[in-house]
């Protein structure tokens, strides 16, 4: 954000506030709609909204639009891993659902660790413009 988007540091700083706030209201509000949708609809709007946002983030070089579509992006992640696994408990054999769900937050945990080491190796040799790719990609 500093680099590419010419913004200060602090503003630049609060975009990732901006995200995770987003994720924190995204998971209250939007858990009250997901089931009201359906899971499968409800999963069928936030990743499109998801992909979409990251568009706009990529393709719009400018700050406050980038801080806005950031915090949505996080808006609609937050209640996708909570959809994943209410799907899950609807789908498997009830004997599976503690070691399944474990495994699922192991794997999203290892995840959250290994995948930003791995892009940020990336970004640090190829340059930040292959972030944006990836991220969609991802």
């Amino acid at each position: 954000m500093i680099r590419v988007r010419n913004a200060d540091r602090f503003p630049a700083g609060m975009t990732s506030v901006g995200f995770w706030l987003g994720l924190t209201v995204g998971r209250v509000v939007l858990g009250f709609v997901t089931p009201r949708l359906g899971v499968k609809v409800a999963v069928a709007v936030y990743l499109p909204a998801t992909m979409a946002l990251e568009l706009v983030f990529w393709l719009v070089p400018q700050f406050y639009v980038s801080a806005v579509a950031v915090a949505l992006q996080g808006f609609f992640l937050g209640p996708l891993f909570p959809a994943v696994i209410v799907a899950a408990t609807k789908l498997l054999p009830r004997h599976l659902h503690v070691s399944t769900i474990g495994f699922a937050a192991a794997f999203e945990g290892s995840g959250a660790a290994v995948l930003p080491f791995a892009v940020g190796a990336i970004a640090q040799a190829k340059g930040v413009q292959v972030l944006q790719p990836i991220v969609l990609a991802m």
